[in-house]
This record gives C-alpha cells, sequence and structure tokens, in this order.
C-alpha cells in the first residue's frame, strides 16, 4: 500500500511514520521546505516537498496513492496570529480531502484530537457520542481542530473513505519540539514546577497512537471516530508519577484556578505580547484545566483492536529522552537545586 504522510517530522508522526514502515507500507513523507528531517533518519520513504497553506503543492505529493494519512497540525496553545493555525488546520484539511477525492485515493486517516470532544466537570470520562458543539471549544486550537473534523465528517458523509482518530495526550520519546505536554515533564524535570492546579488528563503512549493509525486504514469504518487513550490521572498522579520515577520532589501546594489564571494573564501579556516569546502559561491552558480531560476508548478497542497499556514505560521513555538530548538536567539533586 502506497500511503501519503503529512506531519512525519513531528511527534505522533514520526511514530505514525515508524510503525508504517514496519508493516510494509510504501511511504511518501510529506515535509515542507523548512523541516528538521531529523525524525525521518532511519526511516525508509521518499520524501516530498509541499505545503498545507499551498494546496496545489500537494497535488504531485497524491499521484498513484492508495491512502492518506494526515498527521500534520499546527498544535500551539499560544499563537500571536491564529489566523495561521486556521489556515493549517482547517483549510489544509480541506483542501487536502479535496485533492484526495481528485486523485482517487481510496482511504484516508485523519488525526484529530480528543480536544474536540466535550468534558465534563465531574470527571466521568467522555465518550465519541456525548454531544459537542463548536461553543464548546475554548481557545483557537480547540476550535480548529473541532472545524477541520468537521470537515473531514462531511467529506466522509459525501462518500470518501475518511476515519477520525482522536489521540487524547501522547507522550514518549522523540518530542522534539516539545508540545505542551512533554513541556510539563520538561518543566518538572528542571525543578520549575512549584505547584500544581486540580486538574486531569488521559496520557497514552504515543507508540499504541501510531499502532492504531495502522489498523485505522484496514479496519476503520469510514465516517466513524475513535478516541485513543490510556490511563485517566490528575495531574497531582502524574506529578507523582514522575517524582517516584527520577526522586525529584512532586510539589504538594494546590493553586486556585483563580490564582493561576491571573498569573497566565500576566504571562500573555508581559512573556508573549511585550517580549515576544512563549508564555509559560495561558489562560487557554486554566481554562481547558477546569475540566478533566478523562475519556474512554471502548470504540477504538471493539473496532480497531486498540490496546490500553499501562503509561509507565512511555512516561520513562519520554524522560529519559529529554535527559539524553538535553532539555533537562541528568542529575535529580540538579533539577532540584
Amino acid at each position: 500500500m502506497k500511503v501519503l504522510l503529512t506531519g512525519a517530522t513531528g511527534f505522533v508522526g514520526h511514530h505514525v511514520a515508524k510503525a508504517l514502515a514496519a508493516e510494509g507500507a510504501d511511504l511518501r513523507l510529506l515535509v515542507r521546505k523548512t523541516s528538521n528531517l531529523g525524525n525521518l533518519e532511519g526511516i525508509p520513504g521518499d520524501t516530498v516537498v509541499g505545503d498545507l497553506g499551498e494546496p496545489e503543492s500537494l497535488r504531485p505529493a497524491l499521484v498513484g496513492c492508495d491512502a492518506v494519512v494526515h498527521v500534520a497540525a499546527d498544535y500551539r496553545l499560544w499563537i500571536p496570529n491564529p489566523e495561521a493555525m486556521y489556515r493549517a488546520n482547517v483549510d489544509g484539511t480541506r483542501e487536502l480531502l479535496r485533492l484526495a477525492r481528485e486523485a482517487r485515493v481510496r482511504r484516508f486517516v485523519y488525526t484529530s484530537s480528543v480536544a474536540t470532544m466535550h468534558f465534563r466537570t465531574d470527571g466521568i470520562p467522555t465518550d465519541e457520542d456525548a454531544p459537542v458543539s463548536l461553543a464548546d471549544m475554548v481557545g483557537h486550537y480547540k476550535r480548529s481542530k473541532f472545524m477541520a473534523e468537521q470537515e473531514a465528517l462531511r467529506a466522509a458523509e459525501q462518500g470518501q473513505q475518511v476515519m477520525i482518530l482522536n489521540p487524547t495526550t501522547p507522550v514518549g520519546a522523540n518530542d522534539g519540539k516539545p508540545t505542551p505536554t512533554g513541556r510539563i515533564f520538561v518543566d518538572f524535570l528542571n525543578g520549575k514546577f512549584p505547584a500544581y492546579v486540580d486538574t486531569g488528563l488521559n496520557l497514552v503512549d504515543v507508540t499504541e497512537v501510531a499502532r492504531a493509525h495502522v489498523l485505522a486504514l484496514t479496519k476503520g469504518a469510514p465516517g466513524r471516530r475513535y478516541i485513543l487513550g490510556g490511563e485517566n490521572l490528575t495531574l497531582k498522579q502524574i506529578l507523582d508519577k514522575l517524582s517516584a520515577m527520577t526522586g525529584i520532589p512532586s510539589p504538594t501546594v494546590e493553586i486556585p484556578f483563580a490564582i493561576a489564571a491571573t498569573y497566565a494573564f500576566f504571562e500573555e501579556w508581559i512573556t508573549g505580547r511585550i517580549r515576544g516569546k512563549e508564555p509559560r502559561a495561558t489562560l487557554e491552558e486554566v481554562r481547558m484545566g477546569r475540566k478533566k480531560m478523562f475519556a474512554s476508548s471502548a470504540r477504538a478497542e471493539r473496532e480497531l483492536c486498540f490496546q490500553i497499556v499501562p503509561v509507565y514505560p512511555a512516561l520513562r521513555a519520554a524522560v529519559d529522552w529529554f535527559r539524553a538530548h538535553g532539555y533537562a538536567a541528568q542529575n535529580p539533586a540538579r533539577a532540584r537545586l
């Protein structure tokens, strides 16, 4: 099977590329002119230059392909120019779907996000059937991913074989950017996590997320959304696991959301708007944190043979990778300092 993969130089995309290659897929890897190709070392496949912001540049990449796996996305919780995020996430997805139809590509797997789901304040896990609308989306990232997902659903309704995957919070090695979750780990390892808020996430091993992309190509039902998750954990439980793993003390002070929001407000203005740097905390993150992002992967287990595995090995892989690549101190005592 010849597969066009977008986002292969990113965290999740890198692991998807490895999983597809391991199953013998003939890979065509979409990259931008400015892409760092380091994550593609050792992965067999042809690279082709294109940009989601320039749809016609994608047309040659689709010639002869049997499937598209669209992982690429602009994933930031703070961005000075939100229009760029909508162009990449929404317009880029819509145009890639159109071009795939015109090229008669048979299957299309779209990597969405669990962020497009509706979450409850009581912490009960959500699933794909929970009613949700654009009004439930907090911030530009969630809004753009929700709108892109709607494009994928519309394409499926019109007969295109589109499967939608909704990973929760992938963790593991090779998070080079790093993602917002990866920054939590890096801050903890560097002793910059003095307190926490009462929130929660579902953490999933990124290698299992990658394996599900392979499964979706053959087992996924068009128009279906599949949550890909692992363990539902509070932020405090995550930090305690990191503490037990590294010997770095876990924070014991819980910050009320009102104080966290005030801190985030000044971070956005001073660090973001005045200094032009990415703030350590944003109002969007605080607002998202008011609901525990717990989720059920029962549908993916039934229909894709997806496996929920303990997240500890993925946490260990992430910690080891961040330390080995200079993101964090090697010595826990030094990190405490």
